[in-house]
């Protein structure tokens, strides 16, 4: 069971190596509130230049993948499942703020493991 698990790690971990281009229609910071049992999500606008980093469209800074930035977010989305708060951002919102496939798919598998550290207890850091 254990090299099970250590596979799926490692196959996890590989992945999130991979370069992507990032979604011109912005980002998102994830975050679960235990007290209010809820998971949220933060939109961010971005433009991406033409090295392909993401630009404050304020400031013309780019915007670090790490480490603590003061932005202001455009939007805050909540819900209580990973489902509910994928319909509200995906089917509710128009125009949805994702521009790419790999987004939503990166998003959802983001909110079921904020689900998860949600129902178990255990620490949420988003990848």
């Amino acid at each position: 069971m254990n090299l099970l698990l250590d596979d799926l790690t490692a196959i996890d971990h590989k992945l999130s190596q991979r370069h992507i281009d990032l979604d011109p229609s912005g980002y998102f910071i994830i975050y679960i509130d235990r007290n209010e049992r809820l998971i949220y999500a933060k939109h961010f606008t971005n433009i991406i230049d033409e090295r392909g980093l993401s630009v404050d469209p304020e400031t013309g800074k780019v915007i670090p993948a790490r480490g603590k930035v003061e932005r202001t977010h455009t939007t805050v989305y909540s819900g209580r499942t990973a489902k509910e708060l994928c319909v509200k951002i995906f089917e509710e919102t128009q125009p949805c703020p994702i521009s790419f496939f790999n987004h939503a798919a990166y998003l959802g598998r983001e909110f079921v493991r904020a689900e998860l550290a949600l129902v178990s207890g255990q620490e949420y850091i988003q990848d």
